[in-house]
């Protein structure tokens, strides 16, 4: 089919006429933007206020090869990032990590970074909840695991222990978060089952 900018969809539908095939593998999101879109739905719907925090950047070089357009050439982080979102829900600092693995059987370490880990710790430290979202793509399963159970693993590691997260663990120690059309990630209800 073309659409009217004279462009061919890049939807096609190879299932038999009259039968239609649900298959929700990946959802055609990844855990970020899912994440945003619940956010955005918390935001309007009056139940949280969460955001993504922007990763703070240094801009070196500008070029303006018209007028009205700028294009960025050259550019550097300015500091290493904490965690992904943080936000306000039912007077709490909220704080938290989203991660996807393509492992089926444990969530990898290395995934995760000192400086991340201390600003859990921080977060915790003074009363906040603090906490990672872990989606394993090939299950298609995402489950929140509070802060402290990962430190547990992450300290473990410097002392012989797993460079990973097995996934029974964190079926055990967290909670399992189910896709919903409006809210895709809803955290909130696993922030209820876990804190209040």
């Amino acid at each position: 089919m073309n659409y009217p900018n004279g462009k061919r969809s890049s939807i096609q539908n190879n299932a038999p006429r009259g039968k239609k095939k649900t298959d929700f593998s990946n959802r055609g999101m990844s855990l970020e933007e899912d994440i945003n879109v619940t956010n955005e739905y918390y935001l309007q719907a009056g139940v949280a206020v969460v955001h993504k925090k922007p990763t703070p950047v240094q801009i070196v070089q500008v070029d303006y090869p018209k007028r009205s357009a700028a294009v960025i050439k050259e550019a550097y982080f300015k500091q290493a990032s904490t965690t992904d979102f943080n936000g306000v829900y039912r007077g709490k600092y909220i704080d938290f990590e989203a991660k996807e693995t393509k492992n089926k059987t444990s969530f990898p370490l290395s995934n995760v970074h000192q400086h991340q880990v201390d600003h859990m710790k921080s977060v915790q430290e003074h009363g906040g909840l603090c906490f990672m979202i872990i989606r394993f793509t090939p299950l298609d399963e995402t489950y929140l695991l509070p802060s402290s159970s990962m430190i547990l693993y992450w300290e473990d590691q410097w002392n012989g222990g797993r460079k990973s997260i097995p996934y029974p663990y964190i079926v055990k120690e967290g909670i399992q978060i189910p896709f919903h059309y409006q809210a895709r990630v809803n955290y909130i209800t696993a922030i209820d089952k876990l804190y209040f």
